[in-house]
């Protein structure tokens, strides 16, 4: 990442992924790293995704709910 280059954010949406966005290098509990195509990505927080870390939208037809 250089001098210039915006700090990485991560938002939370309501009942949905958390949306990472910027320039940041995603890895495995071992070290590995998990290769993505974007700046922006949206990671699964309802554990039900079949592309984990990624979101599928699976949320929505589990219906996973957030307490905000």
């Amino acid at each position: 990442m250089s001098a210039s280059a915006p700090q990485p954010t991560i938002t939370p949406y309501p009942d949905g992924p958390l949306l990472l966005r910027g320039d940041v290098v995603l890895q495995t509990a071992d070290g590995e790293v998990i290769p993505h195509h974007r700046r922006t990505v949206a990671l699964c927080r309802c554990g039900l995704s079949a592309i984990k870390p990624f979101c599928d939208g699976t949320h929505k037809a589990a219906g996973f709910r957030t307490e905000d």
